[in-house]
């Protein structure tokens, strides 16, 4: 199992240029102790997390590291043109000389994003697979042309290609036609963090009745924060969990008040997924034997391909220390 950071860009100072510096100080600390993966996010509209643009910010992490992989977790691909995206990954996949993994999402659930880029809930995933369709061609193939209910072009062709051949691929969904597209290609899934194991379980088990060879395509995020005990630990991540929990509870029932509670289901469906108790219990966070039994879990039940910590001290340093601590004794 790989090891990974999962970065958010949190705005914890009301300063983007420190929020921007912590996170890539992270991504090198974790590069230097051996972490093989680091995954940005992509949120719009948001004063906390301050990644809307998340292809210029790997860009950057490719430019000031030298061996860890860099993906997208994930690109809201329905709201950008597949034509632009496909050109901007192939270039970056250059830039960083073949390290990139290309994470895909439909978005949500957030209506503010829906609204503002003028795709409705209900067209946003068919949307998505649409434009991966699209970009894969793109990246792979010359002159080409295409017809689709969203996307149109004639004898297309972009440069650069990529180096990678092919590109790693990840679709982050819970969704039967999401899941049947990447068992399909043979593209990778992501989890997020407040999905329960369970949950995920159930993802995986679809996936593999189509495809038994991607039995390991799971690259999974968690919340993360390893210290000498497990209340120290608790106690270190309970500003976070408790600033995520309340904001999460907040719009799941302005979805539901407004109707579109159809579009919440993939988490809704668990008990309480926002409730600060249960985003604990399904972290990773404790002390080092805690951590390890959980690590250990989630092997055994999901057979996860890469693991994507999020450190959740509000303090840089905090944070490097728990990373060391992981990679030193918890990962041993």
């Amino acid at each position: 199992m790989k090891t990974g950071i999962f970065c958010t860009y949190e705005n914890y100072h009301q300063n983007v240029q420190h929020a921007i510096a912590d996170q890539v100080a992270i991504v090198q600390h974790a590069e230097q102790l051996g972490f093989e993966e680091a995954w940005v996010t992509e949120h719009h509209f948001d004063e906390f997390h301050v990644s809307p643009s998340i292809l210029p910010l790997l860009a950057h992490l490719a430019a000031v590291t030298s061996r860890i992989h860099l993906g997208s977790a994930a690109v809201l691909l329905a709201f950008h043109h597949p034509i632009q995206i496909a050109e901007d990954i192939a270039t970056l996949d250059n830039l960083c000389q073949g390290r990139f993994a290309f994470g895909i999402a439909k978005g949500g659930p957030f209506p503010e994003q829906n609204k503002h880029f003028a795709t409705p809930m209900s067209e946003a995933r068919a949307k998505t697979l649409e434009a991966m369709e699209l970009v894969w061609k793109l990246l792979y193939e010359s002159e080409v042309s295409f017809q689709g209910q969203f996307y149109q072009c004639d004898r297309v062709t972009i440069y650069p290609k990529p180096v990678q051949q092919p590109m790693p691929v990840w679709i982050a969904s819970g969704d039967d036609d999401a899941i049947a597209f990447a068992a399909k290609h043979n593209f990778g899934l992501m989890g997020g963090a407040p999905f329960s194991i369970q949950k995920l379980k159930t993802t995986l088990a679809k996936y593999r009745q189509l495809n038994a060879s991607g039995s390991e395509k799971l690259m999974l995020a968690r919340f993360f924060y390893v210290a000498r005990t497990d209340e120290e630990a608790i106690s270190e991540a309970l500003p976070f969990i408790d600033k995520f929990s309340s904001r999460m509870q907040g719009l799941a029932t302005q979805i539901q008040k407004s109707g579109n509670a159809q579009n919440f289901t993939q988490l809704s469906q668990q008990s309480n997924p926002f409730d600060a108790d249960f985003l604990i219990q399904n972290s990773i966070i404790g002390s080092v034997k805690t951590c390890q039994d959980k690590v250990r879990q989630l092997q055994e039940e999901l057979n996860v391909d890469t693991i994507a910590l999020q450190p959740v001290a509000l303090d840089l340093a905090k944070n490097q220390e728990s990373l060391t601590r992981y990679w030193q004794e918890v990962r041993g």
